[in-house]
């Protein structure tokens, strides 16, 4: 993760945690296609919202921030463990029938970003779903507050994935929203399926 984006949140942690919005809608639909009970990867938890909605559907969560300062904020207000980890830090091998990414992995780096998402589907179960939301751009950039976004195109964000692993797109929309800074933009949601290798014949 940026590093400056990375003191931003860890700096802002209280604040931004007192600013979390509602859980995202979409949350319940990705739920719906995961296995009863199945265990989910939150990347980027921040305050805690969509965690608590998971646990509450009766999953089990591994809850990930990379500040550890919003960490243990999350972990207080769940009463649920929250670790602080780092995209890069994730190493497991179809361990997870679910990754949750909510407007997190905006945050990485363009040339970082393929990289990170092969890592996730390499942690994902055979038919594994996944869910991330990315700010729409032309090229990346930093907010009024410093914070780096990697601003992807629909079509570049495309590349990027299918650069990095094999997947079936399952949803993709876009909503409008106000930022921590209120500034205006355009969420583009992308939920994928890990793509099940072909038997050998």
């Amino acid at each position: 993760m940026d590093e400056e984006t990375l003191r931003f949140y860890r700096s802002n942690a209280q604040a931004y945690a007192e600013w979390a919005k509602a859980p995202s809608t979409r949350l319940t639909g990705f739920l719906a296609l995961l296995p009863p009970g199945g265990l989910i990867l939150e990347l980027g938890c921040g305050a805690g919202n969509h965690a608590a909605t998971i646990l509450a559907a009766g999953f089990a969560l591994r809850a990930t921030d990379g500040s550890p300062e919003m960490a243990e904020i999350a972990q207080r207000r769940l009463g649920h463990p929250v670790e602080a980890m780092l995209f890069h830090e994730l190493h497991e091998v179809e361990v997870y029938d679910g990754v949750w990414a909510s407007a997190c992995l905006l945050h990485v780096p363009r040339d970082q970003l393929a990289g990170i998402l092969a890592a996730i589907h390499r942690a994902m179960k055979p038919d594994g779903v996944f869910y991330a939301s990315f700010k729409v751009g032309d090229g990346d950039g930093r907010d009024g507050l410093g914070r780096y976004y990697n601003y992807p195109s629909p079509q570049w964000l495309q590349s990027v994935y299918a650069e990095a692993a094999p997947w079936d797109l399952v949803a993709s929309d876009s909503s409008e929203i106000k930022s921590f800074d209120e500034a205006p933009a355009t969420l583009l949601h992308l939920t994928v399926r890990k793509t099940r290798p072909h038997p050998r014949s």
